[in-house]
């Protein structure tokens, strides 16, 4: 996998690239300043790129807003966003424009080094990869308000970890049930938040992680 890679910080920077090119990928870049992100994206249309969302110049939002400008260039090119804190409203805005090939995951994460890989994997596969406490967070924001607070603490609990990007049989693992109680979840799910049958472009699975972030002012 071809990846590039923007972070300030020195030592996990270097750390990233050794861990990537160790597990078999090539770093064909890697930005310092929110400035070089587009530009790096644009010249190498890597197969994934790992992003901080607080890059200099300003330390506020440069790493977002390049990914941003990149989906919109490059409409397919995975991300995954990395960050110090739990930022709501920069997961729901990276979202917001589009789930597919999404991650966002906080920095401590990257040292477990499995779970990080898995994430990214996923991401490059066209799936959503949201660090567990974003999820709980964003959650915990939305429980009260419609549809969401029509879902049963099972349905919710299946929510987040379809949020954190799990296929059905892990999460029947995780949650001792059979993968055809968790499908019946899925089901309901989409039921009670008005999801329509596929259509060929969008993916339920995906407009029902999306379905918690309404309201967050950011679509």
């Amino acid at each position: 996998m071809r990846i590039v890679i923007a972070e300030d910080n020195a030592l996990l920077r270097e750390g990233l690239i050794l861990l990537l090119t160790s597990s078999g990928h090539e770093v064909v870049a890697a930005a310092a300043t929110g400035p070089e992100v587009l530009p790096a994206l644009l010249e190498h249309r890597p197969d994934a790129a790992v992003l901080d969302v607080r890059l200099p110049p300003s330390f506020r939002d440069e790493g977002l807003r390049a990914a941003l400008a990149a989906r919109e260039r490059l409409p397919e090119l995975p991300i995954l966003v990395l960050s110090q804190y739990v930022e709501e409203t920069y997961a729901a805005e990276l979202l917001a424009r589009g789930a597919q090939g999404v991650g966002y995951l906080l920095k401590d994460r990257v040292g477990r080094v499995d779970q990080f890989l898995q994430a990214l994997e996923r991401v490059a596969g066209g799936g959503t990869a949201l660090d567990p406490e974003v999820v709980t967070q964003l959650l915990t924001r939305k429980s009260s308000a419609e549809p969401l607070r029509n879902l049963t603490p099972r349905e919710r609990q299946v929510l987040e970890l379809m949020a954190q990007g799990k296929a059905n049989g892990t999460i029947a693992e995780e949650l001792v049930v059979t993968e055809r109680a968790v499908s019946k979840h899925i089901g309901s799910i989409f039921l009670k938040l008005g999801l329509e049958a596929d259509d060929g472009t969008v993916h339920r699975r995906v407009l029902a992680v999306l379905a918690y972030l309404e309201g967050s002012g950011t679509r």
